[in-house]
């Protein structure tokens, strides 16, 4: 979605998340800089069930296509794993679980479309 966060940040937020969550922070993954490149995140996924599930820095680090990121979803829920977003404090456990991601989507992404004020006192 266009934002940037550097990765030695995000690694704090995942440390940070996984300590009070009281899990087994095992290695972080990071993904190559190629756009709507998710090789890395695809071989996570895979790991599941060995690992109980992914924790990622933000929901916007999912694929901005919604058949891709559903896709993906899906797949860690049917082997009974987890997706954690840190900065967001939101996790997919369930199928139910997912409405609340991809109501953030859509209106970060009507966000963009809406009318900005220019207005200055």
């Amino acid at each position: 979605m266009g934002e940037s966060c550097h990765q030695s940040t995000q690694n704090l937020v995942l440390r940070d998340y996984c300590v009070r969550m009281n899990y087994k922070y095992l290695l972080s993954g990071t993904e190559y800089s190629i756009s709507n490149s998710y090789l890395m995140l695809k071989q996570i996924v895979n790991e599941i069930p060995k690992v109980k599930g992914i924790v990622c820095y933000s929901v916007f680090q999912m694929p901005e296509n919604f058949e891709i990121r559903i896709k993906l979803i899906n797949k860690i829920l049917e082997k009974n794993g987890e997706l954690h977003f840190a900065l967001e404090n939101i996790i997919i456990a369930h199928k139910s679980d997912i409405d609340k991601v991809e109501n953030i989507w859509l209106v970060t992404k009507t966000m963009k479309d809406c009318i900005v004020s220019i207005y200055q006192d």
